[in-house]
């Protein structure tokens, strides 16, 4: 009876207000098991007495009882009550273990392909939210400017409406009514004449573009990518065993017959002619139709990265490539992360009538079909104006951190980096003057919660650019003057840092 006695009662952690009190005590009663605090052995207390000591039901206690003797971590007899098993299998004591612990530990190790290489040079962040973050976040919206409590509104709307369409199936391609809606946009506001059928809904550009390579192009096939240019595209290129063309972009955007002398039978090209990435300039006219007529003549396919056009300061945006792909070679991608928010993770393909079907028919098998509740959130939020209009107030937002950057840098960068005039995007590029590495100062200047990324990151070329991507649309102008005051400093102290370090000449 004293060895019963002294089981009636189980010492576990406080229950943290709104978890449901079945989960917290089978969760708690687990961990226990684990880390040793319930002996294997030792006999557990009926069922009744947990509920009184806990003040829930007896069926819960049943219910959680079950489960844990289910998965082998109690046992349980007629007439002998319940006790913690004697032995655990090890995988079970595995899960107790931390995970910094579990990457120390020795065993077999795990081969990665051949391929793995460029998958795991990611340039995206692995692990924690992305939203927060200091000054000059580059291809960042204004999070707290988007109608939240609209789109919230939309979609309690649409669910009281649709609820066996949206919580069933989708279509592969996407929301039929939202492709329809993206259609009629893309007519008037980027010169693209399409079909609902040609637009494809994707998770991003990014997942789009590793869609149409691996379709497209086969390993160690030539593929034109803008240098400097899109990390994040290159590695994609280089996950698919492609041959990488760098192509240099001048004051015109893409060197088109550059791209021919090095290799004019090349089967594919990435390029983003609205606003090129990282630079800033526009594809012009004379490259845009250069660009065409090789992809007629070698047969190639265009990739035209639109992502963010939309945002020009002075104007109304200009037309796309696409709008002037008579010959349809031409993938069009826009992405609704950067106009509305990252967090939808939406993006749209305009497909050359003769990909639709291999393109689809590859989706299904990789992806088979995007959520669709916010595809009809979106298609309701475009149909009704609140897209088109959201847009307008950002384009005179970020106009406004536009100019709030370039009266910063005037006043606190003009010794140190070198600044085009921004008209239009989210972010713009800086070049330095002094002669100082853009890694080393970017990483400063993360320490001080200013996030910037160096122009070597984005350049093959020998030497390679040294500057910054600025962003500046998700920052106020407080903000903005305060970092570019703060991120001065840390310039001045790089260049001493460099001085210290260089050779002293000799005569």
């Amino acid at each position: 009876m004293a060895r019963y006695a002294e089981h009636q009662a189980l010492a576990l952690p406080v229950r943290r207000p709104g978890v449901p009190i079945h989960r917290w005590l089978y969760a708690e009663m687990r961990a226990a098991i684990l880390n040793g605090r319930l002996a294997g052995g030792q006999r557990l207390p009926p069922t009744r007495d947990l509920a009184h000591q806990f003040g829930i039901a007896r069926g819960t206690a049943v219910a959680v009882f079950e489960q844990l003797v289910a998965e082998g971590y109690v046992t349980a007899a007629a007439g002998r009550g319940t006790h913690v098993a004697s032995s655990l299998p090890d995988d079970l004591f595995a899960a107790a273990i931390p995970r910094a612990k579990l990457l120390k530990t020795s065993g077999h190790p795990i081969g990665l392909s051949d391929r793995a290489r460029p998958l795991t040079r990611s340039p995206f962040p692995l692990t924690g939210p992305t939203t927060a973050g200091g000054a000059f976040r580059a291809g960042q919206p204004d999070l707290m400017a988007f109608p939240v409590t609209l789109w919230s509104r939309i979609g309690n709307r649409i669910g009281r409406r649709s609820q066996r369409l949206l919580l069933g199936a989708g279509d592969v391609a996407g929301y039929l009514p939202l492709r329809e809606a993206i259609a009629a946009y893309l007519g008037t506001s980027r010169g693209i004449r399409c079909s609902a059928e040609q637009i494809v809904l994707v998770a991003s550009v990014q997942q789009g573009l590793d869609l149409c390579v691996r379709l497209l192009v086969n390993p160690n096939e030539s593929v034109w990518m803008e240098d400097p240019g899109y990390p994040a595209a290159r590695s994609v290129l280089e996950a698919a065993d492609a041959k990488t063309i760098y192509v240099p972009v001048d004051a015109e955007g893409i060197d088109v017959a550059a791209g021919r002398r090095s290799a004019p039978s090349a089967k594919f090209a990435y390029i983003t002619p609205g606003r090129q990435y990282p630079l800033g300039v526009t594809l012009s006219l004379k490259r845009r139709l250069e660009l065409l007529r090789w992809a007629e003549q070698s047969g190639a396919v265009i990739f035209e990265d639109d992502y963010d056009s939309e945002f020009r300061f002075s104007g109304p945006p200009l037309a796309a490539l696409k709008s002037l792909d008579s010959i349809d070679r031409v993938v069009y991608a826009g992405t609704f992360s950067k106009l509305l928010f990252p967090a939808i993770r939406l993006a749209c393909l305009v497909l050359p009538v003769r990909l639709i079907d291999p393109f689809i028919a590859a989706l299904s098998l990789t992806t088979r079909h995007m959520p669709t509740w916010n595809q009809a959130i979106l298609s309701d939020f475009i149909a009704e104006g609140h897209f088109s209009r959201h847009l307008r107030r950002m384009r005179t937002l970020y106009s406004e951190r536009a100019e709030a950057l370039q009266e910063a840098a005037r006043t606190h960068w003009s010794d140190f980096l070198v600044m085009s005039r921004i008209e239009s995007g989210l972010d713009t590029a800086v070049l330095l003057r002094p002669r100082i590495d853009d890694r080393a100062a970017a990483a400063a200047a993360a320490r001080a919660n200013i996030e910037l990324r160096p122009l070597s990151g984005h350049s093959q070329r020998r030497p390679r650019l040294r500057g910054f991507v600025v962003g500046f649309a998700a920052v106020d102008s407080r903000s903005i003057f305060d970092g570019a005051s703060r991120f001065a400093q840390i310039l001045k102290e790089q260049v001493s840092i460099s001085k210290a370090h260089r050779p002293v000449s000799r005569h």
